[in-house]
């Protein structure tokens, strides 16, 4: 088996799931992303508390690494997008043995304040899931749209920088990418850094 399981991370609001989706086109390689598999699952099953939720982005994790082991597992390659932390490199690890694959990182960064303002922006679109801004209950009933303040950005470098997401590692090549500004990101060329580690 020569499985690569490419592994998009970084901050949140840093363009990881259109990282992943360019690098998916260009590279013809399946995609799988936990934000999408929840959405499913907060259409399906919906949560009322904040630990709820939490217990889906935990199945949304698993049915993820699931669908990986059966790729990675047939000798194909697999794109993963997720917040990956210190929390995931248990789950990683043990999908990359069992699959005998092989780990390529993209790694997104950028300057934190400028990634913040899209995280701002983002939650506020009305494009935005709504099982990601709201954590008391979805679907919001009827006429109740909760309204949620944004976080300072303060508790947005503290939050993601606690969990590990900045200086997550699982080993293997690496292509970091500065994300600060959208407009600059070649993804031909980190399709091509990424290419030369299939």
């Amino acid at each position: 088996m020569n499985s690569v399981c490419v592994l998009v991370a970084g901050m949140p609001a840093s363009g990881k799931s259109r990282m992943a989706r360019e690098l998916s086109a260009r590279l013809g390689l399946p995609m799988l992303s936990k934000d999408d598999i929840k959405e499913l699952l907060y259409d399906t099953v919906g949560f009322c508390s904040r630990e709820e939720k939490v217990a889906l982005g935990v199945g949304a994790m698993e049915a993820m690494y699931y669908a990986a082991r059966q790729v990675l597992g047939q000798g194909s390659s697999v794109i993963l997008e997720n917040n990956f932390e210190d929390a995931s490199l248990p789950g990683l690890r043990a999908l990359l043995a069992g699959c005998h694959a092989r780990p390529v990182t993209v790694m997104l960064t950028g300057e934190p304040e400028a990634v913040y303002q899209r995280f701002v922006a983002r939650d506020q679109s009305p494009e935005r899931h709504r099982g990601h801004v709201v954590n008391t209950c979805y679907p919001e009933p009827k006429g109740e749209g909760t309204v949620c303040p944004p976080i300072t950005l303060e508790q947005f470098v503290s939050g993601f920088t606690a969990r590990g997401m900045a200086r997550f590692d699982i080993g293997g090549p690496r292509v970091t990418v500065d994300v600060t500004e959208f407009a600059k990101i070649n993804y031909d060329a980190v399709a091509e850094q990424v290419r030369r580690h299939l």
